[in-house]
């Protein structure tokens, strides 16, 4: 094992898989001398060069668009968009084609491609800079959706992503690219679908994924000095779900609390939610609680960005009400 950088993790993947396979390509913006607007690519460009690594003008259709075309015919596009944000603007792309070829084509097609994209707030960028969107996708058949926690998953994960044969949404958040854990020399492979539960508990169940997992876990932790048990799942990809971990658990603690960082209303947190209500609502001591922003576009002033993100004295808040409701 070695200790490395989330950011670090995800270069070592990509440039793992590029030297394995020669069908794969990356494509994006500002990914080639520079390495990328946040690092993540630096020192493809200079290795492999202009034919594997593709430095493309400021356009997300066109970036998408070439990404469905190559990997319609045989390579393995890594496409990155510099925000999730940006990708409002290649919506068809990813809707309406990459989602669907697959299918229409009767399998005959497949598109072995993915989407790297960063989220989140908390830095000051703005309401067109700083959301999570993965509850539009989610709806969508034909998409796979992933949204590593730490620096062991970002690694396993992407290149899980890059040999899928089916169009993968992989959403970074830029707080957790400094964040350093521990990470295998040797090759490995993290199956999508399947949630890992990051620390067991007796009292209260949170799920979540991403940047808020990992505040979930802080939580956790602080709470278990005041006598409250909390088990924390990291969903890990959304895109298969794996709700019968999250059900194992709940029928054990009889509590759910999920969170995430988009917003509430209409989140994935709802879909778990009622997925629960049919399966386990008998196991129940409360009613399920969610957290996610509030209802607004994200402000500029720092000040008003922390109202409207979850925080940990918010989640630590909804664990004590379920633990009085009970």
């Amino acid at each position: 094992m070695k200790t490395i950088s989330f950011k670090k993790a995800l270069n070592d993947a990509m440039n793992e898989e590029l030297s394995r396979d020669k069908n794969v390509i990356l494509i994006g913006e500002d990914i080639g001398l520079h390495g990328g607007v946040f690092g993540v690519t630096e020192g493809l460009y200079q290795k492999y060069g202009f034919e594997r690594v593709k430095q493309t003008p400021i356009s997300e259709s066109a970036i998408i668009g070439a990404a469905i075309g190559s990997s319609m015919i045989g390579l393995r596009p890594v496409a990155e968009i510099m925000y999730f944000d940006f990708i409002a603007t290649a919506m068809d792309q990813v809707i309406n084609q990459a989602a669907k070829i697959r299918y229409m084509s009767g399998g005959q097609l497949t598109l072995p491609m993915v989407i790297r994209t960063q989220a989140g707030a908390g830095r000051g960028k703005g309401a067109q800079h700083s959301q999570y969107l993965e509850s539009l996708f989610f709806h969508i058949p034909g998409l796979k959706i992933a949204l590593p926690s730490n620096p062991y998953d970002a690694k396993g994960m992407l290149k899980t992503a890059i040999r899928d044969d089916n169009p993968v949404l992989f959403i970074e958040n830029a707080f957790l690219y400094n964040l350093e854990g521990e990470v295998p020399e040797e090759d490995y492979l993290i199956p999508f679908g399947r949630a890992e539960l990051k620390k067991e508990g007796s009292d209260i169940t949170i799920v979540s994924y991403s940047m808020m997992l990992n505040r979930c876990l802080n939580v956790a932790t602080e709470l278990e000095q005041e006598g409250i048990s909390v088990e924390v799942i990291d969903l890990r990809t959304i895109q298969p779900l794996d709700i019968n971990t999250v059900i194992d658990s709940v029928k054990k603690t009889n509590k759910l609390l999920i969170v995430h960082e988009s917003y509430k209303k209409g989140g994935i947190g709802a879909e778990i939610a009622s997925q629960v209500m049919e399966r386990a609502f008998d196991y129940l001591d409360a009613g399920i609680e969610r957290i996610g922003e509030k209802e607004a576009p994200i402000p500029f002033a720092e000040t008003l960005e922390k109202v409207i993100v979850p925080n940990e004295e918010d989640i630590k808040k909804k664990c004590k009400k379920l633990m009085e409701i009970s």
